[in-house]
């Protein structure tokens, strides 16, 4: 793990959820996966919508040509771990598909213009992955 991403992922825990730099005031979580091949258990921050009870994180890799390592991990071992703000829930990662991906997207991209731009820029599809809360495990309303 990168010590940006390590020192974001501090911040992010030690202020519940608030971090600063280029996420400040934008909606942030953390990830935690299982490495396709190596099974190593790995956290990511993620910039994430939420759209009523709905989830969405993105694979846009800041723009870069190949999607990242934790989208990779998520294809191969769905069950996640999510925090959002103190909350910490159980969740499986869904790839949205189609038309509904497309639609999230755009929104994503109105409401930050720098995902817009990835995908105007880009060949691939960036993909747009649902967090499904399991049974065991819901975010509480009004977190993040």
């Amino acid at each position: 793990m990168s010590d940006r991403n390590q020192g974001i992922i501090d911040e992010f825990r030690a202020n519940h959820g608030t971090v600063g730099g280029y996420f400040e005031g934008r909606t942030l979580l953390l990830l935690t996966h299982r490495g396709a091949t190596s099974g190593t258990v790995r956290t990511n921050p993620l910039a994430y919508r939420r759209e009523g009870d709905r989830i969405f994180i993105f694979g846009s890799k800041g723009g870069a040509p190949s999607h990242p390592d934790w989208f990779r991990n998520i294809v191969a071992n769905p069950d996640v771990t999510v925090e959002i703000g103190d909350d910490r829930f159980p969740a499986t990662a869904v790839q949205v598909t189609g038309a509904e991906r497309d639609e999230i997207y755009d929104r994503q991209g109105q409401d930050w213009p720098a995902f817009a731009g990835y995908q105007r820029e880009l060949e691939r599809t960036i993909p747009v992955i649902e967090l499904v809360p399991t049974a065991d495990g819901r975010p509480s309303e009004g977190s993040g």
